[in-house]
């Protein structure tokens, strides 16, 4: 049996009864619908072996609705580790941008960040050139861009704190920096971060960072590693994020979804979050409003 989560768009409560009506008597091998928070998030359960198609029927059926659609089969979908990135998923920025617009030079590393993300330059080469345009920016400035520019994605922290309420490990694992995963995911509540490490001297950055770079590979190696250590099977895993680096997390995941993501990522995950805030990976799990942790 498979569940489609539905959720509605950040701040939204689309789900009313007549929509879910509608739903289930268009549905075919619709079973029953199930509210997880009043009309903001509800399950429909469905007799179907094709996710994909179920997923698409839906959305069919939604139109231009502003609803995220998860499907995966029920019986799985509680999930006791959790990977995400971090930069335009659990915050709303990409910090090695914030740090090139003290020197002038945004708009240029930007339009790398961009392309990386796509996929469409490597990860690893376009990471040492946006490096080497940083040189000479003192570190001084990291606690002021954290506190002036950077965002925490809405329910970023109702999400980690919810699934560590319940026993599940959590890791932010991240292709930017150290200086930002460190305060950033004890912001949040992660229990460990991973990531890059800018070199400087005297506190000036001097251009380089340090090998290896943690990028796609180390992404899918941290989730390999984390899952052996705990004993637990993919099933039992759950991943987050927006850019071609993620997508070999996002695949090893037994739910991978892709974030307000670059359309090849969004194409290949298992799901993706147009709308909703990170909340809807709570719903996906089955946790009801009620049962999340609120600050």
């Amino acid at each position: 049996m498979l569940v489609a989560t539905l959720v509605s768009a950040h701040g939204q409560a689309l789900l009313d009864d007549t929509r879910l009506k509608h739903l289930a008597a268009g549905l075919p091998g619709a079973l029953s619908t199930q509210r997880l928070d009043g009309e903001i998030a509800a399950d429909l359960f469905a007799e179907a072996g094709d996710a994909r198609k179920l997923e698409a029927d839906l959305r069919a059926l939604l139109g231009d609705a502003l609803i995220d659609i998860i499907v995966q089969p029920a019986a799985t979908r509680r999930k006791a580790l959790f990977l995400a990135d971090m930069d335009s998923t659990m915050i709303g920025q990409e910090c090695i941008d914030e740090l090139a617009a003290y020197v002038g030079l945004k708009e240029k590393v930007s339009g790398i960040t961009e392309r990386a993300m796509r996929g469409e330059i490597a990860f690893e080469p376009a990471l040492r050139e946006r490096v080497a345009l940083l040189k000479g920016v003192s570190l001084s400035v990291v606690g002021e861009i954290i506190a002036e520019r950077i965002t925490l994605t809405p329910g970023g922290r109702e999400l980690v704190a919810t699934m560590r309420s319940h026993g599940a490990y959590t890791a932010l694992v991240s292709g930017g920096f150290t200086v930002f995963t460190g305060p950033i995911s004890a912001t949040i509540g992660f229990d460990e971060h991973r990531s890059n490490i800018l070199l400087a001297d005297g506190g000036i950055l001097n251009g380089e960072v340090a090998d290896p770079i943690l990028g796609k590979q180390a992404k899918l190696d941290a989730m390999l590693e984390l899952r052996a250590k705990r004993g637990l099977t993919p099933d039992q895993t759950i991943a987050i994020g927006d850019g071609a680096n993620d997508l070999a997390m996002l695949g090893e995941a037994g739910l991978g979804v892709a974030f307000r993501a670059k359309p090849a990522v969004a194409a290949a995950a298992h799901a993706r979050l147009d709308h909703a805030d990170l909340t809807a990976l709570l719903y996906a799990q089955g946790y009801t409003g009620a049962q999340i942790v609120r600050d």
